[in-house]
Protein backbone atom coordinates (compact mmCIF):
# COMPACT_ATOMS: atom_id res chain seq x y z
CA UNK A 1 0.00 0.00 0.00
CA UNK A 2 1.44 3.45 -0.99
CA UNK A 3 1.97 6.29 1.50
CA UNK A 4 -1.01 8.99 0.94
CA UNK A 5 -1.25 12.46 2.46
CA UNK A 6 -4.61 11.95 2.42
CA UNK A 7 -6.22 13.55 6.58
CA UNK A 8 -3.78 15.72 7.27
CA UNK A 9 -2.91 19.20 7.20
CA UNK A 10 -0.67 19.65 4.64
CA UNK A 11 1.54 23.32 4.09
CA UNK A 12 3.37 23.64 1.00
CA UNK A 13 5.76 26.07 1.67
CA UNK A 14 8.56 28.18 -1.26
CA UNK A 15 12.04 28.33 0.49
CA UNK A 16 11.88 32.14 1.17
CA UNK A 17 9.08 32.36 3.15
CA UNK A 18 10.49 29.41 5.48
CA UNK A 19 14.35 30.95 5.48
CA UNK A 20 15.49 34.24 5.50
CA UNK A 21 17.15 34.08 1.57
CA UNK A 22 16.76 37.37 1.15
CA UNK A 23 20.12 38.34 0.89
CA UNK A 24 21.16 35.55 -1.54
CA UNK A 25 18.10 36.08 -3.50
CA UNK A 26 19.52 39.77 -4.39
CA UNK A 27 22.13 37.67 -6.11
CA UNK A 28 19.92 36.20 -8.39
CA UNK A 29 18.22 39.28 -9.44
CA UNK A 30 21.41 40.71 -10.62
CA UNK A 31 22.99 38.03 -11.83
CA UNK A 32 22.03 34.74 -12.78
CA UNK A 33 20.87 31.64 -10.89
CA UNK A 34 24.68 29.63 -11.71
CA UNK A 35 25.68 32.34 -9.15
CA UNK A 36 22.65 32.11 -6.56
CA UNK A 37 23.70 28.05 -7.05
CA UNK A 38 27.45 28.75 -6.14
CA UNK A 39 26.63 31.44 -3.58
CA UNK A 40 24.32 28.23 -1.78
CA UNK A 41 26.84 25.66 -2.37
CA UNK A 42 29.39 27.90 -0.76
CA UNK A 43 26.86 28.70 2.37
CA UNK A 44 25.59 24.89 2.36
CA UNK A 45 26.70 24.28 6.36
CA UNK A 46 25.84 27.85 7.49
CA UNK A 47 21.72 27.27 8.17
CA UNK A 48 19.52 30.19 6.70
CA UNK A 49 17.56 32.79 9.47
CA UNK A 50 14.30 31.77 10.13
CA UNK A 51 11.62 33.49 7.46
CA UNK A 52 8.52 34.85 7.96
CA UNK A 53 6.79 31.92 8.35
CA UNK A 54 9.20 29.74 10.61
CA UNK A 55 6.70 30.32 13.60
CA UNK A 56 4.07 29.38 11.99
CA UNK A 57 5.54 25.79 10.45
CA UNK A 58 7.52 24.66 13.28
CA UNK A 59 4.25 24.89 15.86
CA UNK A 60 2.11 23.30 13.25
CA UNK A 61 4.69 20.30 13.20
CA UNK A 62 4.79 20.76 16.85
CA UNK A 63 1.51 18.63 16.79
CA UNK A 64 2.89 15.54 15.26
CA UNK A 65 3.67 13.86 18.72
CA UNK A 66 3.54 10.14 19.55
CA UNK A 67 0.10 10.99 21.56
CA UNK A 68 -1.76 12.76 18.40
CA UNK A 69 -4.22 11.16 16.82
CA UNK A 70 -3.18 9.87 13.67
CA UNK A 71 0.52 9.91 14.88
CA UNK A 72 1.48 13.15 12.31
CA UNK A 73 -1.63 14.89 11.24
CA UNK A 74 0.14 17.52 9.67
CA UNK A 75 2.63 17.69 7.03
CA UNK A 76 5.01 20.01 5.54
CA UNK A 77 6.34 19.85 2.27
CA UNK A 78 8.55 22.16 0.58
CA UNK A 79 7.26 23.68 -3.02
CA UNK A 80 10.67 25.58 -4.42
CA UNK A 81 11.46 27.35 -7.70
CA UNK A 82 15.00 27.22 -6.09
CA UNK A 83 17.13 24.61 -8.24
CA UNK A 84 18.11 21.14 -6.68
CA UNK A 85 21.38 22.39 -5.21
CA UNK A 86 20.09 24.80 -3.44
CA UNK A 87 17.43 22.24 -1.88
CA UNK A 88 20.36 20.54 -0.36
CA UNK A 89 20.62 23.92 2.67
CA UNK A 90 16.60 24.61 2.45
CA UNK A 91 16.82 20.96 4.23
CA UNK A 92 20.31 21.22 6.00
CA UNK A 93 18.61 24.25 8.16
CA UNK A 94 15.20 23.05 8.58
CA UNK A 95 17.59 19.94 10.04
CA UNK A 96 19.63 22.55 11.95
CA UNK A 97 16.18 23.84 13.57
CA UNK A 98 14.50 20.58 14.18
CA UNK A 99 11.65 21.17 11.77
CA UNK A 100 11.04 17.60 10.54
CA UNK A 101 10.50 18.29 6.64
CA UNK A 102 10.97 15.02 4.64
CA UNK A 103 9.82 16.17 1.23
CA UNK A 104 10.13 19.08 -0.97
CA UNK A 105 10.03 19.45 -5.27
CA UNK A 106 12.74 21.96 -6.59
CA UNK A 107 11.76 23.22 -10.06
CA UNK A 108 14.93 25.83 -11.16
CA UNK A 109 12.93 28.83 -11.65
CA UNK A 110 9.33 27.30 -12.81
CA UNK A 111 5.89 27.55 -11.03
CA UNK A 112 5.79 24.64 -8.85
CA UNK A 113 2.13 25.18 -8.19
CA UNK A 114 1.13 22.75 -10.09
CA UNK A 115 2.51 20.14 -7.50
CA UNK A 116 0.01 21.30 -4.83
CA UNK A 117 -2.83 18.94 -5.85
CA UNK A 118 -0.96 15.49 -5.95
CA UNK A 119 -0.38 17.11 -2.31
CA UNK A 120 -3.70 17.99 -1.63
CA UNK A 121 -2.41 21.13 -0.10
CA UNK A 122 -4.65 22.61 2.16
CA UNK A 123 -2.05 25.72 2.02
CA UNK A 124 0.25 27.09 0.02
CA UNK A 125 2.71 30.49 0.63
CA UNK A 126 4.97 31.83 -1.19
CA UNK A 127 6.44 34.84 -2.09
CA UNK A 128 5.87 34.91 -6.04
CA UNK A 129 2.51 36.53 -6.50
CA UNK A 130 1.84 35.11 -9.87
CA UNK A 131 2.45 31.39 -8.04
CA UNK A 132 -0.06 32.48 -5.30
CA UNK A 133 -2.72 33.22 -8.00
CA UNK A 134 -2.62 30.01 -9.87
CA UNK A 135 -3.18 27.91 -6.60
CA UNK A 136 -5.82 30.05 -5.67
CA UNK A 137 -7.31 29.60 -9.54
CA UNK A 138 -6.83 25.89 -8.63
CA UNK A 139 -8.28 25.82 -5.52
CA UNK A 140 -5.49 25.86 -3.39
CA UNK A 141 -5.96 28.01 -0.67
CA UNK A 142 -2.67 30.78 -0.83
CA UNK A 143 -1.00 33.77 0.59
CA UNK A 144 1.60 35.82 -1.38
CA UNK A 145 3.99 35.90 2.20
CA UNK A 146 5.73 39.50 2.09
CA UNK A 147 9.43 38.83 3.28
CA UNK A 148 9.54 42.15 5.20
CA UNK A 149 6.94 41.20 7.71
CA UNK A 150 7.73 41.65 11.42
CA UNK A 151 8.38 37.94 12.82
CA UNK A 152 5.96 36.43 15.20
CA UNK A 153 6.30 36.80 18.83
CA UNK A 154 7.79 33.90 21.09
CA UNK A 155 5.10 35.08 23.80
CA UNK A 156 2.71 31.63 22.91
CA UNK A 157 5.09 28.29 22.21
CA UNK A 158 2.10 25.86 22.72
CA UNK A 159 -0.42 27.79 20.57
CA UNK A 160 -0.34 28.48 16.79
CA UNK A 161 -2.20 31.33 16.47
CA UNK A 162 -3.80 32.48 13.26
CA UNK A 163 -6.13 35.77 12.07
CA UNK A 164 -8.15 36.00 9.04
CA UNK A 165 -10.04 38.31 7.08
CA UNK A 166 -13.43 37.55 6.31
CA UNK A 167 -14.60 38.94 2.97
CA UNK A 168 -12.91 37.48 -0.19
CA UNK A 169 -10.65 35.29 2.70
CA UNK A 170 -12.89 33.10 4.91
CA UNK A 171 -15.80 34.69 3.02
CA UNK A 172 -16.53 34.94 -0.63
CA UNK A 173 -16.15 38.48 -2.39
CA UNK A 174 -19.78 38.78 -2.69
CA UNK A 175 -20.62 41.46 -0.10
CA UNK A 176 -17.16 43.33 -0.80
CA UNK A 177 -18.14 43.42 -4.23
CA UNK A 178 -21.42 45.47 -3.03
CA UNK A 179 -19.53 47.69 -1.09
CA UNK A 180 -16.96 48.57 -3.92
CA UNK A 181 -19.08 49.67 -6.55
CA UNK A 182 -22.15 50.83 -4.54
CA UNK A 183 -20.41 52.09 -0.99
CA UNK A 184 -20.94 51.46 2.63
CA UNK A 185 -24.57 52.34 2.85
CA UNK A 186 -25.78 50.24 0.41
CA UNK A 187 -23.33 47.44 2.10
CA UNK A 188 -24.96 47.68 5.33
CA UNK A 189 -28.61 47.59 4.15
CA UNK A 190 -27.20 44.10 2.24
CA UNK A 191 -25.25 42.62 4.97
CA UNK A 192 -28.46 43.32 7.40
CA UNK A 193 -30.99 42.01 4.52
CA UNK A 194 -29.76 38.79 4.53
CA UNK A 195 -28.26 38.64 8.16
CA UNK A 196 -29.71 35.03 8.25
CA UNK A 197 -27.96 33.61 4.52
CA UNK A 198 -25.13 32.52 5.15
CA UNK A 199 -22.14 33.82 2.93
CA UNK A 200 -20.77 31.94 -0.01
CA UNK A 201 -17.57 30.00 0.95
CA UNK A 202 -14.01 31.50 -0.02
CA UNK A 203 -10.83 30.38 -0.65
CA UNK A 204 -9.61 29.63 2.77
CA UNK A 205 -12.63 27.96 4.60
CA UNK A 206 -10.89 24.77 3.35
CA UNK A 207 -7.86 25.77 6.24
CA UNK A 208 -10.01 26.72 8.75
CA UNK A 209 -11.97 23.26 8.50
CA UNK A 210 -8.57 21.97 8.63
CA UNK A 211 -7.25 24.00 11.37
CA UNK A 212 -10.39 22.74 13.47
CA UNK A 213 -10.04 19.40 12.55
CA UNK A 214 -6.43 19.64 14.01
CA UNK A 215 -7.65 21.11 17.20
CA UNK A 216 -9.86 18.75 17.87
CA UNK A 217 -7.58 15.85 17.15
CA UNK A 218 -4.51 17.67 18.25
CA UNK A 219 -2.53 16.83 20.98
CA UNK A 220 -2.53 18.88 24.98
CA UNK A 221 0.84 19.85 24.06
CA UNK A 222 -0.55 22.27 21.90
CA UNK A 223 -3.63 24.19 20.33
CA UNK A 224 -5.05 26.43 17.61
CA UNK A 225 -6.32 29.61 18.10
CA UNK A 226 -8.00 31.52 15.36
CA UNK A 227 -9.33 35.06 15.29
CA UNK A 228 -11.31 37.20 12.66
CA UNK A 229 -10.24 40.57 12.21
CA UNK A 230 -12.70 42.40 9.53
CA UNK A 231 -13.42 45.94 8.53
CA UNK A 232 -17.03 44.94 8.99
CA UNK A 233 -18.96 46.60 12.10
CA UNK A 234 -22.35 46.57 13.30
CA UNK A 235 -24.91 45.67 11.86
CA UNK A 236 -22.66 43.23 9.38
CA UNK A 237 -20.94 41.63 12.15
CA UNK A 238 -24.27 39.32 12.29
CA UNK A 239 -23.90 37.76 8.99
CA UNK A 240 -20.28 36.89 9.31
CA UNK A 241 -21.27 34.74 12.89
CA UNK A 242 -24.12 33.34 11.84
CA UNK A 243 -21.89 31.89 8.46
CA UNK A 244 -19.29 30.29 10.32
CA UNK A 245 -22.00 29.25 12.84
CA UNK A 246 -24.02 27.40 9.78
CA UNK A 247 -20.11 25.64 8.75
CA UNK A 248 -20.18 24.35 12.10
CA UNK A 249 -16.61 26.24 13.05
CA UNK A 250 -16.10 27.94 15.92
CA UNK A 251 -13.52 31.08 16.23
CA UNK A 252 -11.82 32.21 19.49
CA UNK A 253 -11.85 36.34 18.81
CA UNK A 254 -13.69 38.33 16.65
CA UNK A 255 -12.86 41.54 15.62
CA UNK A 256 -14.93 44.12 13.54
CA UNK A 257 -13.34 47.32 13.08
CA UNK A 258 -15.23 49.03 11.12
CA UNK A 259 -12.39 50.50 8.58
CA UNK A 260 -9.69 50.94 11.81
CA UNK A 261 -6.00 49.92 10.29
CA UNK A 262 -5.55 46.15 11.43
CA UNK A 263 -2.33 46.33 12.41
CA UNK A 264 -2.34 47.54 15.98
CA UNK A 265 -5.07 45.03 16.94
CA UNK A 266 -2.89 42.11 15.49
CA UNK A 267 -0.06 43.41 17.50
CA UNK A 268 -1.77 42.46 20.69
CA UNK A 269 -3.29 39.19 19.54
CA UNK A 270 0.63 37.99 18.46
CA UNK A 271 -0.58 35.99 15.13
CA UNK A 272 1.82 33.51 13.80
CA UNK A 273 0.39 34.65 10.60
CA UNK A 274 -2.43 37.17 8.91
CA UNK A 275 -4.34 36.48 5.39
CA UNK A 276 -5.98 39.35 4.22
CA UNK A 277 -6.99 40.35 0.15
CA UNK A 278 -6.57 44.12 0.68
CA UNK A 279 -2.51 44.94 0.09
CA UNK A 280 -3.69 48.03 2.69
CA UNK A 281 -4.59 46.11 5.07
CA UNK A 282 -1.55 43.47 4.69
CA UNK A 283 0.94 46.55 4.57
CA UNK A 284 -0.67 47.76 8.18
CA UNK A 285 -0.70 44.07 9.49
CA UNK A 286 3.04 43.68 8.42
CA UNK A 287 4.80 46.33 10.67
CA UNK A 288 3.54 43.88 13.70
CA UNK A 289 2.85 40.42 12.64
CA UNK A 290 3.61 38.02 9.66
CA UNK A 291 1.47 38.46 6.99
CA UNK A 292 0.58 37.44 3.75
CA UNK A 293 -1.87 38.57 0.61
CA UNK A 294 -5.04 36.20 -0.84
CA UNK A 295 -3.83 37.50 -4.03
CA UNK A 296 -7.33 36.94 -5.61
Amino acid sequence: MSLTLDGKLVVAISSRALFDFEEENQVFEQADDRAYMALQLQRLDTPAKPGVAFSLVKKLLAFNTPEAAGAHPVEVVILSRNDPVSGMRVFRSAQHYGLPIERGSFTRGQSPWRYLKPLHANLFLSTHLSDVRAALAAGVPAAQVYPQSVHASDAHPQEVRIAFDGDAVLFSDEAEQVFQTQGLLAFQQHERAKASQPLPDGPFKPLLVALQRLQQSGTPAMRVRTALVTARSAPAHERAIRTLMNWNIEVDEAMFLGGLAKGEFLREFEPDFFFDDQTGHIESAAQHVPAGRVAN
